[in-house]
């Protein structure tokens, strides 16, 4: 793919580093080979989302995701 294929994403600097720290978050509790499928299921849809936040809800799940495999949230 060329360059000029490409469209900008105009996300703020801040926005950027959000979707860094959920990214961090995820590929953290994608290094453990012991996560059931519905705990991969959440992180792959938490993993494919375009925008820089999570709702209350995905959160709550990421959260206990984390608490439940023994991962730092951050």
């Amino acid at each position: 793919m060329r360059i000029d294929h490409l469209k900008p994403l105009n996300y703020l600097e801040s926005e950027c580093q959000q979707m860094q720290l959920i990214s961090d978050r995820i590929s953290r509790l994608r290094e453990n080979d012991n996560l059931e499928e519905a705990a991969r299921a959440v992180l792959k849809h938490s993993g494919e989302l375009k925008r820089p936040y999570l709702t209350a809800v995905e959160e709550k799940l990421l959260s206990l995701i984390e608490k439940e495999y023994g991962v730092d949230e951050r």
